[in-house]
């Protein structure tokens, strides 16, 4: 047996053990957080329905492909392979479809290409910035997003830029 398998146990032992020594009732603080849980999950579901709804119709309906199409000529100049064009469009969008694209451009160059490694370090240094921006702004309330969604896509052109220039330089 390992340590890392005892991690978890142990932890949750721990805290058991600290709420029977704080005299808490342990049953009842976990039915509460629970229940709290569900509300939560509750509240920011039609943001998640939503999200999940305008992703799909974006890239059912062709517009990533006809962005794709439209960019190539532009990425060609500056460097950027055309290849990783769908995943740079797809990530802020949607985890599981980035995942997706992610595993056809490794299918496809494989993983120790260029565009591989690329698209590795592409996918750990981005972030799905539409979902998460609904998921956690919906769950608190706040309707005014539109710097956050800023920020987030400018953050995500650096990280394209920062993994192309890495994976170039190192690779």
């Amino acid at each position: 047996m390992r340590l890392s398998d005892l991690i978890l146990p142990v932890v949750i032992g721990g805290i058991l053990f600290y709420g029977i020594i704080k005299k808490v009732d342990i049953y009842a603080a976990f039915i509460d957080g629970a229940m709290e849980g569900a509300k939560a999950a509750l509240k920011i579901f039609p943001y998640i329905l939503a999200v999940i709804f305008a992703i799909n119709m974006f890239i059912h309906s062709g517009a990533e492909d006809f962005i794709v199409r439209i960019l190539t000529p532009i990425t060609n100049l500056l460097g950027f392979p055309p290849e990783l064009l769908s995943l740079s469009i797809v990530k802020p969008l949607s985890g599981g479809g980035s995942l997706g694209v992610f595993q056809s451009i490794l299918d496809n160059y494989g993983p120790d290409s260029y565009i591989g490694r690329s698209a590795s370090v592409l996918m750990g240094s981005s972030e799905t910035i539409f979902y998460t921006t609904a998921v956690y702004f919906g769950a608190v309330g706040i309707k005014n997003i539109r710097h956050t969604i800023k920020v987030g896509l400018i953050a995500h052109v650096g990280s394209i830029f920062a993994a192309l220039m890495v994976c170039r330089f190192f690779m």
